[in-house]
């Protein structure tokens, strides 16, 4: 009687989706891409994004680098603080409609930051861009595949990330020539017009919250896999109060924290990290695409193997490859060094983010997924301010990066050791 009543609830909702109804496969397949547009629109306010643009808004702003990354960090550590509550927002009404006007107002702070006149407009722009961009619709768009796929995830979460690592390859030099072509001003004026223009008739037509929403179920199962007692799987659903007390959380909370903080600095202060060494803004450039292209691959690998071994081990081999690549960095002397730094770093980041991004709903489980990995975003949002400045003021003090990483490289290396503790959490366990 039960099954009868779930079956007519789900024919109910299939006649009421006319657009699912019509898709003769799983709906998640057709979530992806949406999926994967979203993480590319946010570029303007991630920081490979904005690196390019950094030159010309001090330039014509006339500000220090300490100036310009001091507004980059405080703008982005008051961006972390909202994330909480929208991950509450998402789970209350769906990630569908928080998006929906997330992307209107990220529009508006792009062209926002085409009328910026002085250090305290460039802060403002900076703290509207990292909170709608790199934190919010970077956090709601990994939340809904996480919603959509449970035992394909990790191949999910690949597949998008792939995408996305590319697009990190393309934004940079697109962004070079659109300045050329119109200015820094015009061209982020444009890029939040176009934004909001592409994806919000993808939310509005496409996007839906769940599988639950179109008659369907996770990874498109038609029921709960049966266990050997006969009795049906239930779903992994641990709140925020009992994450909290898992050793596995806080591991996580610094493994994300380091890489945002560093990662950011390093991509923030890119072109002047290339000038100072004698080397050219395409230099960078050209850096920004292979770090793309390696985290590309080791993002579709990693999102596989993360269905098939153990995270913490992946986490371990990721923090080795991030470890690496941040002292690799003081080395470069040429384009061939300038490479492997790049494919070092990015093949660490994006096994780690393939990883990250599985590991809190097999950890956790999907009913207060937004909550959760919204302290975890407000720590990697927060974390990844600090990075500009810290670098922007040696940079400012001794003239040179390489001391600061050489620090953040010793910092790195012991999470070889500590996410290898990053074990699933069991009932009891506590921090």
């Amino acid at each position: 009687m039960q099954t009868n009543e779930k079956s007519l609830l789900n024919t109910v909702r299939l006649a009421q989706d006319a657009i699912a109804a019509r898709i003769p496969l799983f709906y998640g397949w057709i979530m992806l891409p949406v999926v994967l547009a979203i993480q590319v629109a946010t570029s303007p306010g991630q920081t490979f994004g904005v690196s390019i643009f950094n030159p010309h808004i001090r330039a014509d702003l006339g500000l220090s680098h300490s100036e310009i990354s001091g507004a980059y960090m405080v703008g982005t550590l008051l961006a972390s603080l909202p994330m909480v509550y929208i991950g509450l927002l998402m789970d209350r009404y769906g990630p569908r409609r928080i998006l929906f006007v997330i992307v209107i107002l990220f529009g508006i702070a792009c062209v926002g930051m085409s009328r910026v006149t002085g250090l305290f407009t460039v802060f403002v722009s900076f703290l509207f861009l990292r909170m709608l961009g790199q934190g919010a619709m970077s956090m709601l768009a990994a939340n809904t595949v996480g919603l959509w796929f449970n035992r394909r995830l990790g191949l999910a979460v690949g597949m998008v990330s792939t995408g996305a690592a590319l697009s990190m390859g393309m934004v940079p030099a697109f962004n070079h020539w659109l300045i050329g072509a119109v200015g820094w001003r015009w061209a982020y004026a444009l890029l939040g017009v176009v934004i909001a223009c592409a994806i919000l008739p993808l939310i509005a037509l496409v996007y839906r919250n769940r599988p639950e929403d179109v008659g369907q179920r996770p990874d498109g199962i038609a029921e709960p896999v049966a266990e050997a007692s006969g009795a049906s799987a239930i779903e992994t659903a641990h709140d925020l109060a009992f994450a909290v007390r898992t050793r596995a959380y806080w591991i996580l909370a610094v493994a994300t924290a380091l890489p945002a903080m560093i990662i950011t600095g390093i991509h923030f202060h890119a072109v002047q990290i290339y000038l100072d060494i004698g080397m050219t803004e395409i230099d960078a450039v050209a850096m920004f695409s292979a770090f793309a292209v390696a985290s590309a691959v080791s993002m579709l690998l990693g999102g596989i193997m993360a269905d098939r071994l153990p995270v913490h081990f992946l986490l371990s081999g990721a923090m080795a490859s991030m470890a690496f690549g941040i002292w690799f960095l003081t080395q470069i002397e040429s384009s061939l060094t300038s490479a492997l730094f790049a494919v070092s770093l990015g093949a660490g980041q994006g096994t780690f983010m393939a990883v990250r991004s599985t590991i809190w709903v097999r950890y956790y489980g999907r009913p207060h997924l937004g909550k959760i990995q919204g302290t975890l975003t407000t720590v990697e949002v927060a974390a990844s301010s600090m990075g500009p400045l810290v670098m922007g003021a040696t940079h400012d003090l001794w003239g040179s990066y390489n001391d600061i990483l050489v620090v953040f490289a010793l910092l790195t290396a012991p999470m070889i050791i500590v996410t290898l503790f990053a074990t699933p959490p069991k009932e009891r366990s506590a921090v």
